[in-house]
């Protein structure tokens, strides 16, 4: 993975990006973009629309190379106006299919809108995307490649209801793709307002369909990240995005666990996957869920120190990594989730000197256990040779 940082001349935006390019020719890109002045969202989101075209002519790309981009927000309901009248953050662009997510974290002041996107380049030729409803599939060979986003069901009553009726959503579109849940879907993002009080309704109505299912702590779960997360429709308690892959086969799939480091999510009631690696002929993904400062009997460590909390969800992330065969160095990107805004700065300072030019959003957004000041998430990839596989 290389990774380097964009000028972006007189705009207030700190732009980065990562590469990674497989043996068969075909690029991943990961962009991050972070406004560095206050300004009306309005303005900021302008701002990002021309630093987004500056990042993207610096890389070669076209706006059809777009595959996912995630708007964190400070005030979604107040701001889901001037996403919409944005092109890049309107999530029913058919003219540039692309899966677009809208989520309540605020960025660290002075930005009230960041972005993070991800952009694939195949020498081959264009991209073969469709868009239906809330769902960008990608068709690559005998795979397709589904990220559904912002599924949410405010009328439900209660964070258990408002969950099971999301996963129902979630299931229909899979279903009309021929697809299920145990044996297609490879990562979500479940986004919980007030995660403090609205969390243990998730774990459970999750708890309960997954074991309808067959994923128990004997088979699988899936890479996850749980975490304070607003919709843009306010009695909207729980919403997700997701990602599955059509013709995924078995022995493309390793679960990352690390037990040296961390302890099986379900010691402490809740199902999912530390990490999950995805293997095609010329590279591996390894999805890393939401990390955050746990040993391997699944304790809080550093209570109260965010510093160390930080380096503590590194070490567990580069854990994860080598079971997968990378390290840091081929994260395309990260995401790091703090408890306190006033802890974000510090954050975002230490990790930058970790990971160097790599693509970086830091925003405020509570872990599901109230002693977890941090978390941290991200994508890597590394290279493969597995011809018997398919190609990415």
């Amino acid at each position: 993975m290389v990774s380097w940082s964009i000028d972006c001349g007189r705009l207030p935006v700190e732009a980065n990006l990562a590469c990674f390019r497989g043996a068969g020719g075909t690029a991943e890109y990961q962009v991050s973009l972070t406004p560095l002045d206050y300004a009306a969202v309005e303005t900021q989101l302008g701002w990002l629309e021309q630093a987004y075209q500056i990042v993207l002519e610096a890389a070669g790309l076209t706006a059809d190379s777009a595959i996912f981009r995630r708007f964190f927000c400070s005030d979604l309901p107040n701001q889901a106006a001037a996403l919409a009248a944005c092109s890049s953050a309107d999530p029913v662009d058919y003219q540039h299919p692309c899966a677009v997510s809208w989520v309540g974290q605020p960025p660290i002041p002075p930005a009230k809108v960041c972005l993070w996107a991800y952009h694939l380049a195949d020498p081959v030729g264009p991209l073969q995307k469709t868009k239906d409803g809330a769902t960008l599939t990608l068709r690559r060979g005998p795979l397709s490649h589904h990220w559904s986003t912002g599924l949410a069901a405010p009328a439900a009553s209660g964070s258990y209801a408002q969950t099971q009726a999301v996963f129902a959503a979630y299931e229909t579109i899979l279903a009309e793709r021929g697809l299920t849940l145990a044996d297609h879907t490879v990562r979500t993002w479940l986004f919980v307002q007030n995660v403090d009080a609205n969390y243990a309704g998730l774990v459970t109505a999750r708890r309960e369909l997954f074991s309808a299912r067959g994923m128990t702590a004997e088979t699988h779960y899936l890479a996850s990240t749980g975490i304070e997360g607003r919709h843009a429709k306010v009695p909207a308690l729980v919403a997700m995005d997701a990602y599955a892959v059509g013709g995924l086969r078995p022995e493309q799939v390793e679960y990352l666990q690390a037990l040296d480091h961390l302890s099986p999510t379900h010691l402490y009631g809740v199902t999912f996957e530390r990490g999950t690696a995805v293997s095609y002929r010329d590279r591996r993904h390894l999805f890393i869920s939401g990390t955050a400062s746990i040993d391997h009997q699944g304790e809080i460590l550093h209570y109260g120190d965010v510093g160390r909390q930080l380096d503590r969800a590194l070490e567990n992330v580069a854990a994860l990594l080598a079971q997968g065969g990378g390290g840091l160095a081929d994260m395309g990107g990260y995401i790091a989730y703090v408890r306190d805004t006033a802890d974000g700065p510090l954050v975002r300072e230490r990790l930058r000197a970790v990971v160097g030019d790599a693509p970086l959003v830091v925003v405020t957004a509570p872990v599901c256990r109230p002693g977890w000041l941090v978390e941290v998430e991200g994508l890597a990839a590394v290279a493969a040779s597995r011809p018997e596989l398919p190609a990415w």
